[in-house]
């Protein structure tokens, strides 16, 4: 039986007339949670294109065809692209378009500094508190960051790093720090889904979390910190390398 199927109070599915009970979602709201709940969709869809540089900045994001794409109409499209626009992840130009917003080079440091005092504090406390079971979490998250790094699949190798950090913010007992942490470091991650295809990156990353995890596992809370800011920090050499090959993605 649906939420709103059975009148409160009552039984049968009946008023006090008799009559059948009204949805308390009438046509308009309904249509309207449809659209909203579309609009999420393409959202997500979107996002996860952008930061995965699926679609790379500069890109037309032309409304006709987006429409026909997601098989809509206008409006969640349009609803979608504002939130993105509040994201930083896309621009829209009146007379000229709809684009991939360009990655702000003067925002990553900020970036990198809003990461590196919030991680400091969740690696840690994860150094000061993890258990036998906590470390075996990080293993198997390594384990399958290993696997993915050997068949380059970059993106489960991506989902996997984000499950590395959020594992030891949770092991902090501050979940909350990595779902703040995650709109803040938008424009990292479009910087690091550049650097991931080099030869020999995923292995780089890989050897750093291996440091952090080996700190952690020894509850040596020093290393653990030194460890995270060193891994942190790599993404600014990276953009200004970046930078100077993809000039055209950076505002």
């Amino acid at each position: 039986m649906g939420l709103f199927e059975k009148s409160a109070g009552r039984t049968g599915g009946t008023t006090a007339d008799g009559q059948p009970p009204r949805s308390p979602v009438g046509p308009q709201r309904s249509a309207a949670i449809k659209r909203t709940t579309t609009a999420a969709a393409i959202y997500r869809d979107l996002h996860h294109a952008i930061v995965s540089m699926q679609l790379t900045p500069g890109t037309a994001l032309n409304e006709k065809m987006l429409t026909e794409r997601f098989g809509v109409s206008r409006t969640p499209v349009r609803e979608a692209l504002i939130r993105l626009v509040e994201d930083g992840l896309v621009d829209i130009f009146p007379q000229s378009g709809t684009f991939v917003a360009r990655i702000p080079i003067g925002l990553i440091p900020e970036a990198v500094i809003i990461r590196q005092a919030l991680e400091d504090a969740t690696v840690s406390r994860a150094a000061a508190r993890a258990t036998a079971a906590d470390v075996a979490a990080i293993d198997e998250i390594l384990a399958r960051q290993t696997f993915f790094s050997e068949r380059q699949d970059l993106n489960a190798f991506h989902e996997a790093d984000e499950a590395f950090h959020e594992a030891i913010a949770t092991i902090a007992g501050h979940p909350g720090i990595w779902s703040y942490l995650k709109p803040a470091k938008i424009q990292i991650d479009r910087c690091r889904r550049m650097t991931l295809p080099a030869l020999g990156r995923t292995a780089f990353v890989l050897g750093e979390h291996g440091q952090i995890r080996d700190a952690i596992a020894a509850h040596d809370v020093a290393a653990a910190r030194a460890a995270m800011h060193k891994h942190l920090s790599a993404v600014i050499p990276d953009i200004d390398a970046l930078r100077d090959t993809y000039p055209d993605s950076f505002a």
